[in-house]
């Protein structure tokens, strides 16, 4: 692109100072065809800048701040959509709330060695304390939900959504109540509903009900429709619609029986979502 009389043009040092971009970022955006130079000296090779150019810069230094992907940055750059602004942002948002998820087990995995608690050669599982298998269980359960939630996810991502929900399940195992088997029993329903695989799905949102049913003084007053929206909703999977609608109905008699508004709300928003 070359300059015109009435262009306002810096060298690349210059422009990079402005921007807070450093010169070698600049000639990698250069390179990646994002942020190109106004005009290139065919003689020397050197870069130089217009100052219009300076809101591109200084929106593709906001972003990379950010951890934005530079494909993320280029298709941002390249579209005055709201909705596909949007969606690029909640997607880079999910990826990321993923990776805290899974920081935080590390975290609280380091601690223990950091307090000497634990040896640096390892602790075996059955050794944990009862905390750390408190958290380890909820913390695997926000993560399966966080990539439950997360769309277009990759064959290796639907795989480790098994995995921490089952994971997840172990530890609460280990130290949770009745009431907490019964919530991982419908987590794992959930996950294998999503996923299309009916038999896992009923088999655990059998499961969930069994254990709801034969403790019902340690549930919440919402464990029980909640049991019946996993059994609706596997069955809708399973190609079973009868059975589903017998359970939706079942679900939203009990559901209707909540105290607290919220999880009332919660529950009847899960049924509403099934499709019969």
């Amino acid at each position: 692109m070359s300059s015109s009389g009435t262009t306002s043009l810096m060298p690349i040092g210059r422009f990079s100072r402005l921007t807070g971009l450093s010169v070698k970022a600049l000639r990698h955006y250069d390179e990646l065809g994002l942020l190109r130079p106004f005009s290139v000296n065919p003689e020397t090779g050197y870069r130089s800048y217009a100052s219009s150019q300076v809101a591109v810069a200084e929106a593709i230094r906001t972003l990379r701040r950010l951890e934005v992907p530079l494909d993320d940055i280029s298709l941002l750059l390249a579209t005055d959509d709201p909705a596909v602004v949007r969606r690029v942002l909640v997607e880079h948002q999910r990826r990321t709330a993923v990776r805290v998820a899974e920081l935080n087990v590390v975290l609280r995995g380091l601690q223990p060695l950091i307090d000497g608690k634990d040896t640096v050669m390892g602790t075996p599982a059955e050794a944990l304390d009862t905390e750390t298998e408190r958290r380890l269980g909820a913390d695997l359960f926000n993560k399966t939900w966080v990539l439950l939630e997360k769309e277009g996810r990759t064959q290796d991502e639907d795989d480790e959504m098994v995995h921490c929900a089952h994971a997840s399940a172990y530890h609460w195992r280990q130290v949770g109540t009745a009431a907490n088997f019964a919530r991982s029993e419908w987590q794992c329903s959930r996950v294998y509903a999503i996923l299309g695989r009916a038999d896992e799905a009923l088999r655990h949102a059998h499961r969930c009900l069994e254990l709801v049913d034969a403790s019902p003084e340690e549930m919440k007053d919402w464990d029980g429709p909640a049991a019946l929206e996993a059994l609706a909703r596997a069955h809708v999977v399973a190609g079973r619609l009868d059975e589903a609608r017998a359970y939706l109905e079942r679900g939203r008699a009990l559901a209707a029986r909540i105290e607290d508004d919220d999880d009332r709300a919660i529950i009847e928003a899960d049924l509403a979502s099934i499709e019969v």
